[in-house]
């Protein structure tokens, strides 16, 4: 069964960031890192015979797909922003609820005695409150497992041009659980620095990913659109290659992206 909120009730930049991921067709052939935090995800599951099972912002399916294959759940809640995923996520998992929304603002039930986001709470217009409504949304000695970004992703893109999501650091998440209530706490960095031949196969890369250095990364006091310029281009391409290049293994030089992927698991007593 699948319920589907129309595009009318995305905020403007909700609607922009959905839109990102609509045209991002490939995601998957690029999308190798938020893959492997999902495996990640996986691992950091206490149980795999749940009761209620709630995914949150799932995307093309990457951890769905992981969970359809080992978790065994009486009940399935799959959240996405985007409608163009819905079919895709119904077809992984056909006895699941598919519900189509914003999930800082829809009713995402509660009781659930498992709770699991894969790279997208950084997109939440207030990331930290996910705890809150997840410690919410959880039965008693349920379970919270969720990745998200740490300030340092992206880095290179940041210093360059200035834009970004805002990443809570660990210690505010660390923070956020606690005053939640939450217990058995555990948060770990994984960083990886990608190698790309040119700094333009950096934001080709970020593009195929549904991430564009534009209104949607950056932070929400700033209403100035970025906007790429044959000049500015340039320029990034120069920089880039001044400041974050090195030689590979076989002598090459390249480009790094870095991606640093915070896991978070925890339990409501």
């Amino acid at each position: 069964m699948t319920t589907l909120n129309t595009a009318n009730d995305l905020s403007v930049r909700k609607q922009t960031i959905a839109r990102h991921f609509a045209n991002a067709s490939d995601y998957d052939q690029h999308a190798n890192v938020q893959q492997i935090v999902c495996q990640y995800l996986l691992d950091s599951i206490a149980h795999t015979k749940q009761s209620s099972v709630l995914e949150v912002g799932a995307g093309t399916g990457q951890m769905t797909r992981l969970l359809a294959d080992h978790i065994q759940g009486q009940y399935w809640l799959i959240n996405e922003l985007c409608n163009e995923q819905s079919a895709t996520l119904q077809s992984i998992l056909p006895t699941a609820n598919v519900m189509i929304g914003d999930a800082e603002t829809i009713d995402l039930a509660e009781n659930h005695s498992l709770i699991v986001s894969a790279n997208a709470v950084q997109w939440f217009d207030s990331p930290l409150s996910f705890v809150t409504k997840s410690a919410q949304r959880l039965q008693s000695r349920g379970q919270l497992v969720f990745s998200t970004f740490t300030p340092n992703n992206f880095l290179q893109i940041k210093t360059l041009t200035g834009q970004g999501l805002h990443y809570p650091d660990i210690d505010e998440w660390q923070l956020a659980l606690d005053s939640a209530g939450f217990k058995n706490i555990e948060l770990s960095i994984k960083r990886f620095d990608l190698p790309f031949p040119t700094p333009y196969a950096i934001l080709k890369h970020m593009k195929l990913t549904g991430v564009s250095t534009n209104q949607t990364q950056i932070t929400s006091d700033d209403t100035q659109t970025f906007v790429w310029t044959k000049s500015r281009l340039q320029q990034f391409e120069s920089d880039y290659w001044q400041q974050f290049s090195e030689k590979n293994g076989i002598g090459q030089l390249v480009v790094n992206l870095t991606y640093e992927v915070l896991i978070v698991s925890a339990f409501k007593p």
